[in-house]
């Protein structure tokens, strides 16, 4: 088959599609004919040389794909040779064919083209973990989004609107704060022209965000502190604004708020694929009731992923970037 590949860390350039040898389902595996990936900010960060897959994990980039099933590894039940999946994965989605832990795979949603399944299982399952699973996202609260009109952006206000919460976003420029407002955010917040913590304030009437799910880091943190409410939930995923920061612990302690950070990445198999069984129960009826959709800026063939990078580089995408493999044509 071949894959992208990266033979030595560097800028989108070092990204090479090239023959390499086929996976093999192992143990409780299946071996998917992959038809669309997505790209994700680990996989630039792999790609730099930041960020190494897991150890056993392929090392191809590729956190997520959709395909069909080609083939069953000894002890999996409940799949079927042709039926057709997206699945969350460790690596090895920029390729022609991956193998899956059988836990970690979802039926393309009904009336779903397979294409755009591969929008999916990255964002549902970090958002449905972090927004609900931990942060316990409840109809009637506020949830603040950061960078709303990303990939996690996008189905995180969906899927928070689709509870009866109110939702907050922070975005650069009109346009994506548009995009936002079309998907269901309530309050809209420029970041590069107001401060988060003034126009949440003044919309909640200084209540402040019950949950924030946060992508930037030690940059926001003593501000997403400030912008809490009280019993709020902070739920960082992301360190686009750096790794260390400092806690104002007197203001998380006056109000009785909580700090959580998590990467779903190197999470055990156990953990992925109950993250998996609830995004099936939960997510997927309303994706296939219309009530929630994947947002995809646009799809590339997949030998040209390098340009992918650059358009991820330049945050000028509005939800998810596709990669289709030449196996869609």
């Amino acid at each position: 088959m071949h894959a992208i590949t990266i033979p030595e860390p560097g800028g989108p350039e070092a990204l090479v599609w090239a023959e390499v040898p086929d996976p093999v389902p192992g143990e409780g595996e299946v071996l998917v004919d992959v038809v669309s990936s997505a790209v994700n900010r680990a996989d630039v960060l792999q790609r730099q040389g930041f960020y190494n897959p897991p150890p056993g994990a392929s090392p191809y980039p590729g956190l997520e794909c959709s395909g069909r099933i080609s083939a069953i590894g000894p002890g999996v039940t409940g799949w079927s040779v042709g039926e057709e999946v997206c699945a969350l994965l460790a690596g090895g989605g920029y390729a022609e064919k991956v193998a899956v832990p059988a836990g970690q795979l979802l039926p393309v949603p009904t009336g779903l083209d397979p294409v755009l399944a591969a929008a999916l299982p990255e964002v549902t399952a970090t958002v449905w973990s972090n927004v609900f699973m931990v942060a316990h996202l409840r109809p009637a609260e506020t949830l603040l989004v950061h960078g709303g009109s990303s990939g996690i952006g996008t189905m995180a206000i969906q899927l928070a609107k689709a509870v009866g919460a109110r939702v907050a976003v922070t975005a650069g420029g009109p346009e994506k704060l548009a995009r936002c407002a079309e998907l269901g955010a309530d309050i809209l917040i420029d970041y590069r022209e107001q401060d988060f913590v003034e126009e949440l304030g003044r919309a909640t009437d200084g209540a402040g965000a019950d949950v924030i799910l946060d992508i930037i880091g030690a940059k926001y943190l003593d501000r997403n502190v400030q912008a809490l409410a009280v019993n709020g939930r902070l739920a960082i995923i992301g360190l686009q604004g750096g790794a260390k920061g400092e806690l104002n612990l007197a203001a998380l302690l006056a109000k009785r708020a909580a700090v959580t950070a998590t990467a779903l990445r190197s999470r055990p198999l156990a953990e992925k694929s109950a993250i998996v069984a609830a995004v099936r129960e939960h997510v997927w009826p309303l994706i296939a009731d219309g009530v929630v959709r994947p947002v995809v800026d646009r799809t590339l063939p997949m030998q040209d992923a390098a340009e992918a990078h650059r358009v991820m580089e330049s945050s000028a995408h509005i939800g998810k970037v596709l990669l289709r493999s030449p196996a869609a044509a």
